[in-house]
């Protein structure tokens, strides 16, 4: 009888690196069998390189580097379409968000407009409890040197009370703020 074999994923290897996302999304790509309900069902899979059938597939196939450098993983809405339609129970939605991390961290981002719209808005809600229209626009144009982009409409909008010119906080920003940091000392899990 032959004993079995365990193989030990080496620090910095594709394994290692898939199993970290995995852990981080609290889901197993393992469990996917190609079925293509979630790419069927993305509402934005028109725009992606690879829809969300063929990232899970590339990160089966050890081809994580593959799936970091996707523009897909930045195009996804996280709109959870995906993961309600997975016979399998394979969160897709976190997987992406969680791609979308290890990209920043190893500063693989191929698309840094929206990295930057992705910075901006997450900083709003850290700091407001809530989406700052503004400031995610000022924000994005200046991390992405587009300083006067878009800047015709921003008067009339103002004018129209579509955009508000300083911010507003929400009564839980506090505690918004505090959940921001927990999880900056968590590392990000």
């Amino acid at each position: 009888m032959k004993e079995a074999v365990t193989l030990i994923p080496m620090p910095g290897s594709a394994q290692a690196m898939i199993e970290q996302i995995e852990h981080e999304a609290h889901t197993n790509i393992k469990s996917c069998y190609q079925c293509g309900k979630c790419s069927a069902g993305c509402p934005v899979a028109f725009a992606m390189d690879y829809p969300p059938r063929q990232i899970i597939r590339l990160l089966q196939l050890d081809l994580v580097e593959e799936a970091l450098k996707a523009d897909s993983i930045w195009v996804c809405a996280s709109c959870e379409t995906c993961s309600a339609r997975c016979p399998r129970n394979v969160d897709i939605a976190s997987l992406m968000d969680a791609m979308r991390r290890k990209a920043l961290a190893e500063g693989k981002v191929t698309d840094k407009k929206v990295a930057a719209f992705n910075e901006g808005f997450l900083g709003g809600v850290k700091n407001f409890g809530r989406s700052f229209e503004a400031g995610i626009l000022l924000y994005h144009n200046l991390k992405t040197g587009q300083l006067f982009k878009d800047m015709e409409l921003g008067l009339p909008m103002m004018q129209r009370g579509k955009v508000e010119v300083l911010p507003h906080k929400i009564k839980g920003s506090a505690q918004v703020k505090a959940i921001f940091d927990r999880v900056d000392k968590m590392g990000g899990e």
